[in-house]
């Protein structure tokens, strides 16, 4: 009998995961010239509930504009078409899970992980000088989102995972492929692609435990990779100084990174995540 993969797993629930038609008519747009930051701008304001939510981001302390963003127009004319299309896939992704029932995990500290890990992982990319800090943020976001598959196609295997790592998550990975035999990275990359996410994107998040492994976008997997490490061990009770000791120099060299500049990432996620997180959340 054929062994189950990741990809598998992402066939057996695509239903269950599918995003709403907005999404789907957005990611068109976005690729054909033909269509302008109006027309993109008309679509999204069609939706009351998706507008409302995108300009409180715009307007939230991870921008920082001095002047209120009051139009759909006018988010696109200052952040850009593709970063205010990332936001619409996290609000829509964030929408479509929260209404999904999982014993496994608390949805409500399963994104809110998510969201501190995109902010300190866009704050990294700021850092060091990186032009895609937006998809970094989404690439924080998302990077768990294989958990909440393997949570409803495999809860059995999921929960002698989760007993196995005794709330280490520094661990999952690890118990993942010795019990399952791929692990959620796997399957996020999987679902990305389905919902037809740029390969900038899939990759990054199919990479986020074996950075090494991926060699188009290898900065951006360095950098989602950091950003779980630090917060896998801040989580665990490690200070920042400590966790940074322990990584080699060439890898920060790599990525364009001091310890300084990671501490000081840091010290502005905690005090950033919050904010976002609650614009972003459905009310």
């Amino acid at each position: 009998m054929k062994p189950v993969s990741a990809l598998d797993v992402v066939t057996e629930v695509k239903d269950l995961f599918s995003l709403p038609d907005i999404y789907f008519q957005l990611n068109q747009m976005v690729r054909d010239p033909r269509y302008s930051m109006v027309d993109i701008g008309a679509v999204i304001g069609k939706d009351p509930a998706l507008s409302a939510r995108l300009l409180r981001l715009v307007n939230s302390s991870f921008y920082g504009f001095q002047s209120k963003v009051d139009t759909i127009s006018r988010a696109i004319s200052i952040v850009g078409i593709d970063d205010l299309y990332n936001l619409v896939v996290a609000t829509c992704v964030v929408d479509r899970f929260s209404k999904i029932p999982c014993d496994l995990v608390d949805m409500t500290a399963f994104w809110m992980r998510g969201v501190h890990c995109g902010v300190v992982t866009k704050l990294l990319g700021k850092q060091c000088a990186s032009l895609n800090t937006e998809r970094l943020f989404l690439a924080g976001l998302l990077h768990d989102i294989g958990s909440l598959v393997l949570y409803q196609v495999m809860p059995e295997q999921s929960t002698k995972v989760l007993l196995s790592i005794r709330h280490d998550r520094r661990l999952l990975g690890g118990f993942e492929q010795e019990i399952i035999g791929f692990n959620h990275a796997d399957v996020g990359r999987e679902l990305l692609k389905y919902w037809q996410l740029p390969e900038s994107l899939y990759e990054v998040v199919g990479g986020a435990l074996d950075p090494g492994a991926v060699t188009t976008h290898k900065l951006d997997a360095q950098l989602l990779w950091l950003a779980t490490r630090l917060l896998d061990d801040k989580e665990y009770g490690r200070p920042v100084e400590q966790i940074l000791v322990e990584i080699p120099d060439q890898k920060l060299v790599a990525m364009r990174l001091s310890r300084e500049q990671i501490e000081q990432a840091m010290e502005q996620a905690a005090t950033e995540f919050l904010d976002v997180f609650e614009q972003l959340l459905p009310r």
